[in-house]
Order: C-alpha cells, then structure tokens, then sequence
C-alpha cells in the first residue's frame, strides 16, 4: 500500500521511503535561494531506529509515501522503558518501545485511546489525537498585574513536557496541548476531551 509524492506534498507526520529506510518528517521548510534556486530543507526521524538527520531535497523529487493500516488501541501503562498498549479489537497486549514512538511519549496518559500504525506486519508507530487533556503539575504562581505583560509561563505537565502557557493556568488545573506541535491550545475541565 504505497503512493508517490513529492517535496510538495510535504507535511510534518509525512512517512515515506528513503535511503532504504522508512523515515517521517519532523520539521519542514521551503527554501528559495539565489538566481531561482529552491531546496526543502527537512528534518527526519527514521522511525525503525528513531534516528534524526537533516536533509534538503530538490523541488519535484518523488518518494514512496507510507500508508499505514492502522488499529485502534489503548494505552495500558509504562513496563520498563517500553510502552503497552491493548488492542481494541483482540484485546491483546502489545509493547512498543520508545525509539518506534517518537514524541508521542510526551502526551501518553492511562487509557488514552490512539491507533497503532502498522507497515508490512511491524508495528511502526501510534498516531495520536490532534489534541490531549493534560493536568499541570507545576507552574510559578501568577501575581496580579502579570497579565499586563501578555506572555506566558512554564508549566510542567503530568508525562514530564514542558508547556508555555498563560499566566493565569495554575498547578492542578488541566489544560489542551496541541500534539503536532506541542503547543497550549487553552484551559479544560477535568476528564474533558
């Protein structure tokens, strides 16, 4: 199950074949350079190993897109560095390790419901909701006036990420994190999606 593309239907998530390795892109920008000539510069994961590399590619040039079939899970809990997560449909148990999962650690929470993606019987990764509930567990105080400046704080969440979010969020109060690019979306109330 594989489709061509080419630099311009380039977008972060995108997996594709390349250098005989399955690789998604992380990070991605169209670069016009002098007298007419344009690259795309990437930044890739190769999602087998987990690697980055930086690459730029011509305009135009074609790639075997990966289209992954996918199957409905729920992530069960933490086992050592490695991740299980039960099958909807048999119910089965299924470990995935850190390296397959990317950035998607950082928003995993107990019974999150995602699909898992497989290529060719492997398990090759999850694909997240667009966003995630997530509870702050630590964030400086908010003084009155700060809201004048219009900046943000840090806050830690639950799984350990570090969010930027307004200075009226307080500890103990759940927020909505944007899982493509690990931003605040706003603030949520307990258990709401």
């Amino acid at each position: 199950m594989a489709q061509v593309v080419d630099t311009t239907d380039f977008y972060a998530g995108l997996k594709f074949r390349w250098q005989d390795g399955i690789w998604e892109i992380v990070e991605f920008d169209h670069h016009k350079m002098g007298r007419g000539g344009a690259v795309v510069r990437t930044k890739l994961r190769n999602v087998e190993t987990g690697s980055i590399v930086e690459n730029s590619f011509k305009p135009g040039e074609k790639f075997e897109r990966i289209i992954y079939e996918d199957k409905p899970a729920q992530f069960s809990y933490k086992d050592g560095d490695n991740y299980v997560f039960m099958d909807l449909s048999t119910y089965d148990e299924m470990t995935i390790t850190p390296d397959a999962l990317g950035d998607a650690t950082k928003y995993l929470i107990d019974n999150m419901e995602i699909n898992i993606e497989v290529f060719e019987g492997k398990i090759m990764g999850i694909e997240l909701p667009k966003s995630v509930v997530l509870k702050v567990t630590d964030t400086p105080p908010s003084f009155k006036g700060d809201t004048v400046t219009g900046g943000g704080k840090p806050a830690v969440l639950e799984t350990g990420i570090t969010v930027t979010v307004p200075v009226f969020v307080e500890k103990d109060e759940y927020v909505v994190v944007d899982t493509r690019s690990g931003l605040y979306l706003e603030r949520a109330k307990k258990g709401s999606d």
